[in-house]
């Protein structure tokens, strides 16, 4: 038996079929040179025949009278429940009829009677490219963890051939054995229960305090306040079933050249682009917002290589720049607020940020299950996440993996989610949205074009 934790716990609470809470991953491959047609297929018989499923990937959620649910472990799983095979038509297979298939596999909840994972492998795609979807609860794992966990499925040289499927590899975050990890934990359970109670009493202390001053004005953006947002936006209201996809890239090499001249970070440089792109897109809208956009942002929480499973994140908000139309100002506003963001994650224990994060995450999903998101204030504009991925190229069997997007769920009250994702000389900006919201493709465009206009401003300068 393995315990949930409260965010764990969360993530299933507030599931609905408007709002599936699972976390997935879009690869885009390219045949190894000389592969036949079928290269794809042989990828898809294979991960069917990958039957050794380890942990989290066999677990299922089991409930008794004297206990909160938890996970148990279950046998003989049926693959075919979990891994799919599609293939894209002629005339049909642009990079737009994948996302707008993506879009629909993302759509549904997760079944949990069985483990909640699928895997699809989408061939015919332009060129010799195939695809590969896979989505888990985000109960089981967030974001950054699913995708540490597709990259070390992967080899770093097309010389490798083995296929190693993420559900087949071991994900424990070491090689004891679980009895000797529970010795260890009952030993400190006592010690650290109370060192992290009084962590997290003193830093929500904190945090309050922090929120409070910000909140009468005896502070000026020392913090971001919960609920301040604009309410009237197309990016916000009730959240309603049916997705959308698209995805946008920008060389880091480019990226890196206005961080050495502007002495930035690689969040200034791309939160800059989406503010940039928010408002434009505002704008066309008819939305003329006189304040500052307010994103919400996930922290991770855990220590350094820690790398245990399920859930250990904060969701913080974090004001972008005021109305300017200079993309230098603008970045630089960003920067002040970025700072001052790591300021205050740096003064409070993770588990006050993480408490937070449940409470705001609470106050917001309970509008939402009322039916009040149109009505109340979001607990953000949208949420826009950072994770970082390879370095290099990854390869699959000696195919090479051309292209990395993780996908997320809708928080509430929010219409729209945005991942960046890191790799192999890329950054790609990943945006998941409801049918409800019009224009999506509009957005990608937009921050392709922000992105100019900031390397045109730095040039100037």
């Amino acid at each position: 038996m393995s315990k949930l934790s409260l965010l764990d716990l969360g993530f299933l609470i507030a599931e609905s079929e408007a709002s599936p809470k699972h976390v997935a991953g879009l690869l885009i491959f390219k045949r190894p040179a000389g592969a036949r047609a079928g290269f794809a297929r042989k990828v898809y018989e294979s991960l069917l025949a990958a039957t050794d499923v380890q942990p989290p990937f066999n677990r299922v959620l089991a409930f008794s009278l004297a206990a909160l649910p938890h996970w148990a472990e279950c046998d003989g799983i049926d693959m075919a429940q979990h891994v799919f095979f599609h293939k894209l038509e002629k005339g049909a297979n642009t990079r737009a009829d994948l996302y707008r298939l993506v879009a629909d596999l993302h759509t549904p909840v997760l079944d949990r009677s069985r483990p909640m994972w699928e895997a699809h492998v989408i061939d015919g795609l332009e060129g010799g490219r195939f695809a590969l979807y896979q989505r888990l609860h985000h109960a089981y794992a967030d974001g950054v963890t699913m995708s540490r966990w597709i990259a070390q499925a992967l080899s770093d040289t097309p010389d490798d051939k083995e296929l190693r499927p993420v559900w087949t590899l071991p994900h424990n975050g070491g090689a004891e054995g679980r009895r000797l990890r529970l010795q260890r934990d009952m030993l400190q359970s006592a010690v650290g229960n109370l060192k992290g109670t009084a962590a997290r009493l003193l830093g929500v202390s904190r945090l309050s305090a922090m929120l409070l001053l910000e909140g009468v004005k005896l502070t000026k953006n020392a913090i971001a306040l919960p609920f301040a947002a604009s309410r009237h936006t197309p990016l916000t209201g009730q959240v309603t079933p049916g997705r959308q996809f698209t995805a946008v890239a920008v060389p880091m090499e480019r990226i890196a050249r206005i961080q050495a001249v502007t002495r930035s970070t690689l969040n200034h440089v791309a939160l800059t682009c989406l503010d940039g792109a928010l408002r434009r897109y505002l704008e066309e809208q008819g939305v003329q917002l006189a304040q500052p956009i307010v994103i919400q942002m996930p922290v991770n929480l855990r220590k350094d290589g820690e790398k245990t499973t399920g859930n250990k994140i904060g969701i913080i908000q974090v004001e972008l720049s005021p109305p300017t139309d200079d993309p230098y100002v603008r970045l630089r506003n960003i920067g002040f607020s970025l700072r001052n963001v790591r300021t205050m994650v740096d003064s409070v224990a993770p588990a006050a940020i993480e408490t937070y994060t449940i409470v705001t995450g609470l106050l917001g999903q309970l509008a939402e299950m009322a039916r009040l998101s149109d009505h109340m204030p979001p607990t953000g504009n949208t949420l826009v996440s950072n994770v970082p991925g390879p370095p290099e190229t990854l390869y699959m069997q000696g195919a090479p993996l051309e292209e990395m997007h993780p996908i997320s769920t809708l928080p509430p009250s929010n219409l729209l989610n945005i991942t960046l994702f890191s790799y192999a000389g890329t950054l790609n900006f990943g945006l998941i949205a409801t049918d409800a919201l019009p224009g999506l493709e509009r957005i990608g465009e937009y921050v392709l074009a922000a992105f100019e206009e900031l390397e045109q401003a730095v040039r100037a300068a």
